[in-house]
């Protein structure tokens, strides 16, 4: 019977790790010299290439592009308007194995740049 919870402990340990990150802070922060508009235009496709559904909405000076998540909340990449392009914050929360890796979302983010 013990042996059955020490996984389900363990699981539940490396998903609470997940939560122990704020939210609110950006996973990373990039500028661009094109236009939000601009960026938002190049990442969209690239995107939806690697099979991935995004949702953008846009005001006067941002656009942000929200990519759902299967696993945890859904991602989200913000582009403000700067004097000289664009600066872009990216929030994505990832299960600890994945951190290694850049994900689809961050090389789209990181090629269009």
């Amino acid at each position: 019977m013990r042996l059955f919870f020490v996984p389900m402990v363990t699981l539940a340990s490396l998903l609470l790790v997940g939560c122990s990150f704020s939210a609110n802070n950006p996973t990373s922060t990039l500028q661009t010299d094109k236009s939000p508009e601009q960026y938002v235009d190049c990442v969209e496709p690239k995107l939806k290439d690697n099979k991935l559904n995004p949702t953008v909405s846009h005001s006067n000076r941002s656009y942000r592009i929200v990519v759902s998540s299967k696993v945890a909340v859904d991602n989200v990449l913000e582009t403000y308007k700067t004097d000289n392009g664009a600066k872009v914050y990216l929030y994505e929360r990832q299960l600890p194995a994945s951190t290694l890796m850049t994900s689809r979302l961050e090389r789209a983010a990181l090629e269009c740049l």
